[in-house]
């Protein structure tokens, strides 16, 4: 067998490629311990990320006085989160998953720290940065769910996905309903109460990038990239020799698809999530009434994964996707016409709104694995992540101007109708293919 050219010399580095491209027994261990490393660290990161969801809305409406920019701050970390996700889809492109996904978690929580300092100082401009750099973490918890499929085979990719998102469960759901407790540990040693959640975010994103810095070894990534590039030199490969191959143009047409997906599913999730709070506080419900929604939410959005995974590999992406669209139409009308005081009905809209996203997120999130292949992967994926985010921004502050110039009615309406816009966009791709 060709002798891949991809060395690992490095004295932190103890292994060698050479030995994972010659056995495909420590190619499966080393996927199943990659696994178990990312659900580890997706614990903690959902943790992280829920802060911001639930309360980064609240906090910034109690320092500005005014809902028409509540929507502001999830603008402002999804942005964040834009930037951050070209940045650790480079990083990983050429240094490997561990350093890009330890780099963002790092970010994240030294953002989170930032929040908290605003908020004692009730400095708007500090808030605003550190929104903007918190915002990493999230990127960061995202795209570890690509870490799971780069040594995955065809038929394991949305289940490798769907293993890592799951996890992420934990935390996100335990993060809002511990918004009283932080909240309360906050006012008692003198700092605003809506800080509290993000001291629990700036802890947990740090332990989730230690873990991944500390347990990521080999990176999967690195591995990968070592057994594409044998493949490629074995004798008799129609590559032989050739340079790695870059992105075709069926490819492309799969990476749209799947972009596509993601993006409609994030605008779509985020503007409704993000006034929901707002929504609820000005028809008399508590934090702690909140957090059950948005907790509820997160575990939609997350804990339906193995399922939607094993659902994804078996009916195929396209059927999922078009489920997406579906399922966020109903969470949409449903969020339009519940009762400001039901709250069974607003935890239903926003348990479908989550399933939508899940279903949306899984399907594309493998459209696009599928149509790229390691010498390119990383850093498209970090790409289209940046489009997710910038979705992501967009619905999150176009969410506070519709609420306040018309209501969280229209907001929901216009959400459903949107999501809608799924389906004919995949059949007019799907029509645009050549036959084989």
């Amino acid at each position: 067998m060709a002798q891949s050219n991809v060395k690992i010399n490095s004295k932190n580095v103890k292994y060698n490629i050479q030995d994972y491209i010659e056995s495909v027994d420590k190619q499966n261990k080393l996927y199943r311990k990659t696994l178990i490393i990312i659900i580890i660290s997706q614990i903690f990161g959902g943790a992280g990320l829920s802060a911001g969801v639930t309360v980064g809305a609240l906090l910034a409406q109690d320092m500005i006085g005014s809902d028409s920019l509540a929507g502001l701050p999830t603008a402002l970390f999804t942005l964040g989160s834009a930037a951050a996700a070209f940045i650790v889809g480079r990083l990983s492109q050429r240094l490997g998953r561990r350093v890009g996904l330890t780099a963002g978690f790092f970010a994240g929580g030294v953002g989170a720290i930032g929040v908290i300092i605003a908020a004692i100082l009730d400095q708007l401009p500090l808030l605003f940065i550190s929104l903007f750099i918190y915002g990493a973490g999230t990127a960061t918890n995202l795209q570890a769910r690509y870490a799971g499929t780069d040594l995955a085979g065809p038929t394991q990719r949305a289940k490798a996905i769907s293993m890592a998102m799951v996890f992420t469960t934990f935390g996100a759901v335990a993060g809002p309903n511990l918004i009283d407790v932080m909240s309360k540990f906050a006012e008692s040693i003198g700092v605003p109460p809506l800080a509290g959640p993000f001291m629990l975010a700036s802890a947990a994103f740090l332990l989730a990038g230690t873990v991944l810095l500390i347990m990521l070894r080999p990176d999967p990534f690195i591995i990968a990239k070592g057994i594409a590039e044998a493949q490629q030199n074995r004798p008799g490969h129609a590559g032989q020799g050739q340079a790695a191959p870059q992105i075709t143009a069926a490819n492309k047409r799969g990476i749209v698809i799947g972009a596509t997906v993601m993006v409609l599913t994030q605008i779509v999730m985020v503007a409704i999530m993000t006034m929901t709070p707002v929504h609820m506080k000005s028809h008399g419900h508590g934090l702690g009434e909140v957090g059950i929604v948005i907790g509820i939410h997160v575990a939609a959005m997350y804990l339906p994964s193995l399922i939607t995974g094993v659902l994804v590999d078996k009916l195929g992406r396209t059927t999922m996707s078009y489920m997406a669209g579906l399922t966020l139409l109903a969470a949409g009308l449903l969020s339009a016409l519940a009762p400001a005081d039901s709250m069974l009905l607003l935890t239903l809209a926003l348990a479908l709104l989550g399933l939508g996203w899940n279903f949306g997120l899984i399907s594309g999130t493998a459209q696009i694995v599928d149509a790229t292949t390691p010498s390119t992967r990383a850093k498209t994926q970090g790409s289209v992540d940046v489009l997710i985010a910038i979705a992501g921004a967009s619905g999150g502050a176009m969410s506070g101007a519709i609420v306040a110039h018309s209501s969280y009615t229209t907001l929901s309406l216009l959400g459903g109708i949107l999501s809608l816009l799924l389906i004919p966009i995949i059949v007019w791709e799907r029509s645009k293919r050549q036959p084989r």
